[in-house]
């Protein structure tokens, strides 16, 4: 095999072999070519037990080529894969039937992942790298994915997450041929380390305390054992199945979605000065500072916008949680925004698809656009963790006592 090293490289850069990064690819191709076709005559060798042209007693021998072209992302690719005569020769590399090389199938999942349709993934197969796959093809290989996302979902989990968020993002898909605004919840969690970790992926459900309390039953059986606290969107009946599953957990209410939900009942011409004062009670620095604000923005605004501090009132108590913690923990909990970013990302993914023509396929892009999020995690703490993990461990010292080591 001649391969090209490093010197005969400069000689035909020197040449004028290359004129533009076509014949670079062109080149590549041809070394790409040159080891698929090394590397089946050894799995053959290795196969039969003997090198070509050497005797052996073994019946079964070489028997020519298979010619085939192979799909990759650098385009086209010809080649010859020997083939034993009774046909017992299964080629690792570039498998029997197999016309995608390793890596395209990885290219065409993150032209997926990025809200491409079948038929635009298609066009940019065919204008980039200048071969074509049928819709069924491309099709096939976005449906392996439904086996790696349930895998995922039912995978086992940490003993504690100190800290849980859950919220929901709404998506178009067509169900009973009728595109409906379904809601998708997505849990997120905190461990012990700080890492954001994505626990699981529900769509399509009715919010009742019965559905949660399935969904939280379920996460326990994958191993949750305790949690430290929920910050919540105010999602019906998730508060009673927490209370359920969960008895030692606190609750915290999302602020953010409690302000967007206080301000649908304001006038436009209000709403500034409204949320300035609504302000003064979610800032307060204590439960008692904040009550007190409450009841002056009931004084200003209360027979104007009754409905507001009625809701205020009402969920005092998972609104106020936040309150006997210190500044860098009530930062953390007093609103859903880890997962709200990461919805915002979903939401532009999604928008170019229109809607979804099945739950199964929106359950497919909403897992592989989180998997591309939670790469992005890995290396990524909880800011002021060093400072949250030290508190929570003293607030909840009879749980933690079980993790600390």
């Amino acid at each position: 095999m001649n391969l090209l090293n490093t010197e005969e490289l400069k000689k035909q850069i020197a040449n004028g072999t290359f004129t533009g990064l076509d014949d670079i690819t062109n080149e590549f191709k041809n070394i790409l070519k040159e080891v698929i076709q090394t590397a089946s005559q050894e799995e053959l060798t290795s196969h039969l037990g003997y090198d070509k042209h050497q005797e052996s007693t073994n019946s079964n021998n070489r028997n020519g080529y298979n010619n085939k072209t192979i799909k990759s992302k650098y385009g086209n690719i010809d080649v010859s894969i020997p083939r034993d005569r009774e046909s017992s020769f299964e080629p690792q590399l570039v498998k029997k039937r197999e016309i995608l090389l390793d890596g395209s199938e990885d290219l065409i999942l993150s032209l997926y992942t990025k809200g491409m349709s079948v038929r635009d993934i298609q066009l940019h197969l065919d204008d980039l790298y200048g071969y074509e796959l049928s819709a069924q093809t491309i099709s096939n290989i976005t449906e392996k994915i439904i086996e790696k996302a349930n895998e995922w979902q039912s995978r086992p989990l940490d003993s504690i997450y100190p800290i849980i968020f859950m919220d929901a993002t709404v998506l178009k898909i067509r169900v009973d041929r009728v595109v409906k605004n379904i809601a998708a919840y997505i849990m997120l969690g905190v461990t012990l380390e700080g890492k954001k970790e994505i626990i699981g992926i529900w769509i399509g459900e009715n919010e009742t305390s019965k559905y949660w309390l399935t969904v939280l039953n379920d996460i326990q059986k994958r191993g949750i054992q305790d949690v430290l606290i929920f910050a919540i969107d105010g999602l019906n009946g998730f508060n009673e199945a927490i209370k359920a599953v969960y008895p030692k957990a606190e609750i915290q209410r999302c602020i953010v979605h409690q302000i967007r939900s206080s301000l649908r009942f304001v006038s436009w011409k209000d709403r500034k000065a409204v949320a300035k004062d609504l302000k003064s009670v979610y800032t307060a620095l204590s439960e008692e500072d904040g009550q007190f604000a409450l009841t002056e923005f009931n004084d200003i605004w209360g027979k104007k916008y009754p409905n507001i501090t009625i809701s205020w009132t009402n969920h005092w108590n998972e609104l106020a949680t936040f309150f006997k913690y210190p500044q860098s923990v009530r930062t953390l909990i007093y609103t859903t925004n880890p997962i709200e970013s990461l919805n915002a990302t979903i939401k532009r993914k999604t928008k170019s698809k229109g809607s979804f023509p099945t739950i199964e396929s929106a359950f497919k892009l909403l897992y592989l656009s989180i998997q591309q999020q939670q790469l992005k995690w890995e290396a990524i703490r909880v800011r002021g963790w060093s400072e949250i993990y030290p508190q929570l461990s003293i607030f909840f010292s009879e749980i933690m006592s079980k993790y600390i080591k």
